[in-house]
């Protein structure tokens, strides 16, 4: 198990994987609060995916020096343009043990005008986060699939997104920033005035 992330903390991700890191998986995993299949709740509450499930989606916003977004992976566009970011797919239930969604980071490969990755999640069926249960991201050892860091979601509230974390360049290493900031919105466009002042 990875250390365990406080809001606003920041680590050195290298540091904690005991040495190089070229490559890190982002995980997302979640379930939906009333259970595994929507149930009477979710019936009652469900936001517009009828009640069923829960399709959170996990974003990685990738950004220059000066703030400027240059390259997205989310469900839209599942490899960033230079290939050093790839999204395994949309999750639409949280359903099942694990991560439901990750996107796959090759530290080594990303242009050096890229200072730093934000990750996000947008609740796409508009349930807020009190209709979540288990929520976390965490970061992965791609080389070894060891957990180097986790950071628990599951704070319940009327927000529909959340700024999960920050991962950026500084002084010749990746260092990881814990946000969690939450926000409102379906995908993550609705988050960039919120994202800014992280940068």
């Amino acid at each position: 198990m990875g250390i365990s992330l406080q809001k606003g903390q920041k680590i050195s991700l290298e540091k904690e994987a005991g040495g190089g890191l070229s490559r890190i998986v982002m995980g997302l995993g979640w379930d939906a609060a009333q259970g595994k299949s929507g149930g009477f709740l979710g019936g009652l509450f469900g936001g517009g995916g009828g009640g069923e499930s829960v399709d959170l989606d996990a974003s990685c916003l990738m950004f220059d020096e000066q703030g400027n977004l240059l390259d997205t992976v989310w469900f839209r566009q599942l490899t960033s343009s230079d290939g050093s970011v790839h999204h395994t797919g949309d999750n639409r239930t949280g359903e099942g043990e694990g991560d439901d969604e990750q996107i796959q980071v090759n530290l080594s490969a990303i242009p050096p005008t890229i200072k730093s990755l934000v990750f996000t999640v947008n609740n796409y069926t508009g349930q807020d986060f009190s209709q979540v249960a288990n929520a976390y991201c965490r970061i992965i050892n791609g080389a070894n699939n060891a957990e180097i860091a986790r950071y628990d979601l599951s704070c319940q509230g009327t927000h529909s997104a959340m700024i999960m974390a920050k991962i950026y360049r500084h002084g010749g290493e990746w260092k990881m920033h814990a946000i969690g900031e939450v926000g409102q919105g379906r995908t993550f466009e609705q988050l960039l005035p919120q994202i800014q002042p992280h940068l």
